[in-house]
């Protein structure tokens, strides 16, 4: 299932996938696939998604 709320949070803050998948250590695709709710990430890796878009972690879960 698509997390739509975390595209909104990425695009209203100006980014592309690139630029938040880079900054939280990761590849593109693979951020793209937590975008898409293929992937769930780990903590540590939601706790580093948050930081870079300002959100709560735990949105996550």
């Amino acid at each position: 299932m698509t997390r739509q709320w975390l595209i909104d949070l990425r695009i209203a803050d100006g980014k592309i996938q690139d630029s938040i998948a880079e900054s939280s250590g990761i590849s593109r695709q693979y951020y793209g696939m937590i975008e898409a709710g293929n992937r769930n990430p780990s903590v540590d890796l939601a706790k580093r998604i948050a930081s870079v878009l300002n959100f709560d972690w735990t949105l996550f879960f």
